[in-house]
């Protein structure tokens, strides 16, 4: 399983709680339709006054020929524009890794 991993820094002109918005409401709807994508997890601090970032996005695929193909996909690039509108995409870095777990008991 191929993961990309993004630590989301907002854009300077919005609020934590209008990003959060806006990042669970319609640009959740809009990255569900990425071609390949299997899993799609948000995770925001509990407490975003102390945090670096606003959040991290996690986006898991088959391979990295999937996540590729997905990012240049209508769909990708819809993704990418709206990103574009409330994330600090700049200052916002990821990182493509291969994800293994080590071990598991919530099973």
């Amino acid at each position: 399983m191929i993961k990309m991993v993004q630590l989301l820094l907002r854009a300077e002109d919005i609020t934590h709680e209008e990003f959060k918005e806006r990042w669970m409401g319609e640009h959740t709807e809009i990255a569900g339709q990425l071609p390949h994508l299997e899993k799609y997890v948000t995770s925001t601090p509990r407490d975003p006054e102390k945090a670096g970032y606003d959040g991290i996005v996690e986006l898991y695929f088959d391979s990295t020929e999937d996540l590729a193909a997905a990012f240049e996909s209508p769909e990708g690039e819809r993704v990418q524009a709206d990103a574009e509108e409330f994330i600090d995409l700049e200052a916002s870095p990821s990182l493509v890794v291969e994800e293994m777990v080590q071990f598991d008991h919530s099973s």
